[in-house]
């Protein structure tokens, strides 16, 4: 490989010059023509007279040896090496004079960073395909075998060339025959390597990866070089232009920021206000966006337009130009005059609408003030009228519900009240001098009134039960109401299931769960809920149940499961109140039954309910 590439690279140059090429380094340099042709032609000078057509060895010996002294001459050492090994074909001194002419002659001008030769290159080859995320450059052997490298070190310079991220990665031999092919075509770069010389071999050979890597690096050089001299004519032409640019750029935006001023203050003579505190407030936020935002806007431009014009000024002293004078109208102090008009219609305009809201918001107190004073004013007269009715129970029952349907009609005006201090809210009125009342006073009165409406309702209709219960005592009749409304936790004038059952066993009257059940519903399906009346007609029919001892005497032998005894645990079992299990234990006489069966190990009291009922029914039971 490192015989081949060596050939072609000294057969470039020979090409270049017109003489014929070599096609083995062992037979063409051995009658040292060639080689001294080739030092003239690195040289870029001549080498005297020489035996152009030597036939015997002492002629090529006297060939080799004056290309050996030129190249010693230009300071490149050869080591180990005379005439005869060239003469004799010795390939591996051959092909290492040709890599020290190589690195003499092509790559040793190579620099980067302080850096030279190999590590020079390597460095150039690394910057320049760092932005190439599939290749990674690390020396000069195996960084080039899939033919990327090759391919981005083009791209990098000419992407007109390929485009590198439509490149099938796969295709190794594909991609570094196109590398191949295009530096050739397109750059000018001989093809030194064979496309297996990289894909093929398990370590490419270093010198000769080396030696065509070189071509890519003086092939863009060159064009860096015309590079640089056309941007050194582009800059001097860009430098003359921004001055016409910057002076353009100045003159444009000062004639739109004087626009812009002069627009502001022509939209501000003709805002006017509707009244209302939206619009007011509207106009506020508007007036503190815009200088917030668009103030600001328009003094960053005030500084930047006057940075401009020290720029125009500054650029044209540097070239021994004339001074910049602005158009009429767009100079620095005509710009000032109009920023300063821009800050008094400014002040005029905070002004105007803080004198608005001020109006406005005063206007918002008394109406709300207004609409409550009024509110309260009407929930008193209703509350004075709830506390005067009087007569018959129908009659006061009447009024009631008269006083009942004008709620409605509160609630309707009560919302206006709302609305209104919601328009205080909304304009941040905290504090009102006219009226001492909140819509949530008002709200809580209204909610009292309702309340007491319902009460009153609620206690005439009961009232009218109560009276209509003629076969109960008034004292009965106390009782089981104030239970009632105990247990109408929600004040509705009706009990749940749960309610009338708390209700029940507080009267001490305890049931099943079935019992229970079945009862609510019969009252619900007979009333609609368990209402007052309700209620009342059932502790009624309860009430007539217990008169009869012979049925007392059946709920305690229920209780007692048949024993002629109860305990304790019987009563606590059947779920009574606490109070009525401990008025029983206290009143009821203790019986030895329990102990008559031999069961000396409780000590459980037993109590004798039969006994108990004779004493309490007494003559009256026997009669």
């Amino acid at each position: 490989m490192q015989e081949r590439t060596f050939c072609k690279w000294l057969n470039t140059k020979l090409e270049a010059h017109g003489y014929p090429t070599m096609s083995s380094l062992v037979k063409d340099l051995s009658d040292g023509v060639r080689l001294i042709q080739l030092m003239e032609i690195m040289g870029d000078t001549s080498l005297g007279r020489y035996n152009k057509n030597p036939r015997i060895r002492v002629q090529k010996a006297e060939n080799v040896n004056k290309a050996l002294e030129f190249i010693t001459s230009r300071g490149v050492k050869l080591t180990n090496i005379g005439p005869e090994d060239i003469i004799d074909g010795n390939l591996k001194l051959i092909l290492g004079m040709i890599w020290t002419l190589i690195l003499r002659f092509t790559i040793a001008d190579i620099s980067e960073e302080g850096l030279s030769a190999k590590e020079g290159l390597l460095l150039w080859c690394q910057r320049k395909t760092e932005p190439y995320k599939d290749v990674n450059v690390q020396d000069f052997s195996y960084s080039w075998s899939d033919g990327l490298a090759l391919c981005a070190l083009i791209h990098c310079h000419r992407p007109d060339l390929l485009d590198y991220e439509k490149l099938d990665k796969t295709d190794r031999h594909g991609i570094t025959r196109l590398a191949f092919q295009v530096a050739a075509e397109h750059l000018n770069i001989p093809q030194l390597l064979e496309v297996e010389d990289l894909c093929d071999s398990a370590h490419p050979d270093e010198r000769s990866v080396m030696t065509y890597i070189a071509s890519f690096f003086h092939a863009f050089s060159t064009m860096d070089q015309e590079e640089t001299v056309s941007r050194r004519v582009e800059k001097f032409a860009e430098l003359m232009q921004s001055v016409w640019l910057i002076r353009n750029d100045y003159e444009r935006r000062v004639r739109a920021l004087l626009e812009a001023l002069t627009s502001i203050q022509h939209q501000w003579s003709t805002q006017t206000f509707d009244g209302t505190y939206a619009d007011a407030k509207s106009q506020s936020n508007t007036f503190t966006t815009y200088k917030q935002t668009t103030k600001r806007t328009w003094v960053t431009e005030r500084q930047d337009v006057a940075t401009l014009f020290g720029n125009v000024q500054t650029k044209l002293k540097t070239y021994g130009l004339r001074e910049y004078v602005a158009p009429e109208g767009l100079g620095l102090s005509d710009l000032d005059r109009a920023w300063q008009a821009l800050l008094e219609k400014e002040a005029e305009r905070s002004r105007g609408i803080n004198a608005q809201i001020r109006v406005i918001k005063e206007s918002l107190r008394k109406k709300f003030a207004k609409l409550a004073n009024e509110f309260e004013q009407k929930l008193h007269e209703i509350s004075v009228e709830l506390t005067a009715i009087e007569g018959p129970l129908e009659d006061q029952q009447k009024q009631v519900q008269d006083i009942q349907t004008r709620i409605p009609q509160l609630s309707e005006v009560l919302s206006t009240v709302a609305q209104a201090e919601a328009e205080c809210e909304a304009a941040n009125v905290e504090e009102n001098d006219y009226t001492i009342f909140t819509c949530q006073d008002l709200e809580f009165e209204l909610e009292l009134l309702v309340h007491a409406v319902g009460k009153k309702i609620t206690f005439i209709d009961n009232q009218i039960v109560s009276r209509n219960m003629t076969n109960l005592t008034p004292a009965q009749l106390e009782e089981f109401e104030s239970t009632f409304r105990y247990f109408d936790k929600d004040e509705t004038n009706t009990l749940n299931l749960s309610e009338m059952i708390a209700a029940l066993a507080s009267l001490g009257i305890v049931y099943s769960e079935e019992d229970m059940d079945l009862i609510y519903d019969q009252l619900v399906q007979e009333y609609g809920a368990v209402t007052f009346e309700a209620f009342i007609n059932l502790l009624v029919e309860i009430t007539e149940d217990q008169t009869s001892p012979d049925q007392l005497r059946e709920a305690f032998r229920g209780i007692a499961k048949d024993k002629p005894f109860v305990t304790e645990l019987d009563l606590r079992l059947a779920h009574l109140p606490a109070v009525s299990i401990d008025y029983l234990r206290e009143a009821m006489p203790r019986s030895a039954a329990g102990r008559s069966n031999g069961d000396t190990s409780t000590a459980e009291a037993v109590f004798d309910y039969e006994r108990f009922i004779d004493e309490v029914f007494g003559d009256s039971y026997n009669t």
